[in-house]
């Protein structure tokens, strides 16, 4: 068990694309669960914007689930490999076993709080009368997964940290292939619409769920999901609360700052721009996988090489993950700059659409690889087990710079819905460079001096 994913021999870089890819692959494709679902209601005949409108309402309550299974998942994980690079294997393992527990525990209570307040949260969110019968249907189904979604994306996690990066793509694969071919049969073929988005959803998460499972129970883990394991312990649970507490920030900020866009652009623009947004949103998810997956398969192996003192192996993959996410963030950027028509066509043909989407994209994604910055600080912070930064600039960048942007450009010389696009570039420049900096400085040049 002590040699079987060494991630202090070898190669780094190697040890790194051996996580990273298959996690890339397997994030680009967990996507594909809300974003399949959003192509073929965007194209469905007479009611593609609205019924694309109101599953973009939706959306903050799907990054809300998301942010609790980044909470318990990501909290845990880092931990645990942090106790398996220092030969720890019951810690490891009973770090698992409370993630698991709090996964469970608060997607319960999730479902719960969502159902009973359903209906004042979408008109919060920016629903409007033609457009609530559509978020409300297919949420009151999507819900009904919730335990699903916390497991197979929670869990993923602990599978990824021992090493196991292609079983942790294949656990997703399983499920998103699922659901690409369900899609067509219930939305189409039984004439099911939204509500047949998220059934297909909610089937294909939980035949994920069950595999993530079974393969955390059996034979071929490092350390296996056990019963007592399970008990909660408060210490435990407190520092995995308090690390996964940067992702959790990120996604509820990520959330925040969805609510407020579609309420600023329901109030400058109507239903169309919340429509736009989705579709931006439904790109951004999409490219923003690649830099995930590698700063997801860096952590394992930084935290592995941080627990064994290994720091010079610390110094290179930070290098590695840093100078990958800005090359590929800036081909992005050409690529989304030269032709954002393509990709919006891919959920919506109206031309209405289309011509206010080719303006926000340019905006919006202008100046995108300042975001890799970003993903490259908190990764390390969060690889190492420093959650109080990671928590900070999780903060500033969606919350203390992004939302009050948004309230306050539109407002600017007449800005209006370009304003709230304009907000993002803005915090990724600021909130960007002050996390990757702080890093440098304060983590970076220090383990140097370790040696």
């Amino acid at each position: 068990m002590e040699t079987r994913n060494d991630f202090s021999k070898g190669s780094v870089v190697k040890n790194i694309w051996s996580l990273a890819v298959p996690m890339t692959v397997a994030q680009l494709v967990n996507v594909l669960y809300s974003v399949v679902d959003r192509v073929y209601i965007g194209h469905l005949p007479h009611t593609s914007t609205e019924a694309l409108t109101g599953i973009g309402l939706a959306l903050p309550v799907i990054t809300m689930i998301t942010a609790f299974s980044n909470l318990f998942g990501m909290g845990g994980a880092p931990l645990c490999s942090i106790a398996r690079g220092a030969g720890d294997g019951e810690r490891a393992e009973k770090i698992m076993g409370n993630s698991f527990t709090m996964l469970l525990l608060s997607g319960a209570a999730l479902m719960a709080v969502c159902y009973l307040t359903m209906k004042p949260m979408l008109f919060l969110f920016g629903a409007s009368v033609q457009t609530y019968p559509y978020a409300k249907g297919y949420l009151s189904v999507y819900l009904l997964g919730t335990l699903f979604v916390m497991i197979s994306l929670g869990m993923n996690n602990f599978i990824n940290a021992q090493g196991f990066g292609k079983m942790g793509m294949i656990t997703v694969l399983i499920g998103a292939i699922l659901n690409i071919i369900l899609d067509p049969v219930f939305i189409f073929i039984f004439h099911m619409g939204v509500y047949g988005a998220a059934t297909a959803t909610v089937i294909s998460q939980g035949v994920s769920a069950l595999y993530v499972f079974w393969f955390l129970r059996g034979d071929r883990a490092l350390f296996r999901l056990r019963r007592k394991t399970m008990r909660l312990d408060g210490k435990l649970v407190r520092e995995i609360t308090g690390l996964g507490l940067s992702g959790f920030v990120m996604s509820v900020t990520n959330g925040a700052v969805q609510i407020v866009c579609n309420a600023m652009l329901s109030r400058y623009g109507g239903d169309l721009y919340v429509g736009v947004m989705t579709v931006v949103n439904s790109v951004r998810e999409i490219i923003t996988m690649p830099v995930n997956g590698l700063t997801n398969g860096a952590q394992p192996v930084i935290g592995f090489n941080y627990g064994a003192g290994e720091y010079d192996r610390v110094k290179k993959a930070i290098r590695f993950m840093g100078i990958s996410c800005v090359i590929f963030t800036c081909a992005v950027w050409g690529l989304l700059f030269v032709a954002p028509q393509f990709f919006i066509h891919l959920f919506n043909s109206e031309p209405e659409l289309l011509k206010a989407g080719v303006c926000a994209f340019r905006i919006y994604f202008f100046g995108i690889f300042l975001m890799a910055l970003q993903f490259t600080g908190q990764s390390t912070f969060v690889a190492l087990g420093k959650s109080r930064q990671a928590v900070f600039f999780s903060l500033l960048r969606k919350a203390i710079i992004v939302i009050p942007l948004t309230i306050l450009f539109p407002m600017i010389g007449g800005l209006g819905v370009h304003g709230v696009f304009l907000a993002e570039p803005v915090s990724n420049l600021i909130g960007g460079v002050a996390c990757f900096v702080t890093m440098y400085v304060t983590v970076y040049r220090k383990l140097g001096q370790k040696r």
